[in-house]
């Protein structure tokens, strides 16, 4: 029994914890949104943006997205949590593919 103890405790600590981690994401319809970078996930060249309608993009960039600052081409690095960002995008079958990405400030 005191064995149970310890890992009914893991357990109940890691269960909210995984639940935090896993915040649902919405299609949208091909078009092009404003809105704010939740989260960037470089390894993955994967950003997370959050529209000014309320909708949570998952975009993974791919050879042919251009990101853009100011009209001039700039590397992946340059993206942070907290930047305004207007996305262009398509929607092919329930996965969204990034077709521009401007860094607004």
């Amino acid at each position: 029994m005191n064995r149970i103890k310890p890992i009914l405790f893991a357990f109940l600590f890691m269960v909210p914890f995984l639940f935090s981690c896993q915040e649902g994401t919405d299609v949208v319809e091909s078009g092009t949104y404003q809105g704010t970078v939740d989260e960037v996930e470089a390894e993955k060249t994967e950003i997370y943006v959050k529209t000014d309608d309320n909708k949570r993009l998952e975009l993974y960039f791919t050879e042919s997205t251009t990101l853009t600052r100011n009209g001039e081409t700039v590397a992946f690095d340059q993206l942070q949590e907290g930047q305004r960002v207007e996305v262009e995008v398509e929607k092919t079958g329930q996965r969204l593919d990034p077709k521009a990405v401007r860094i607004l400030e």
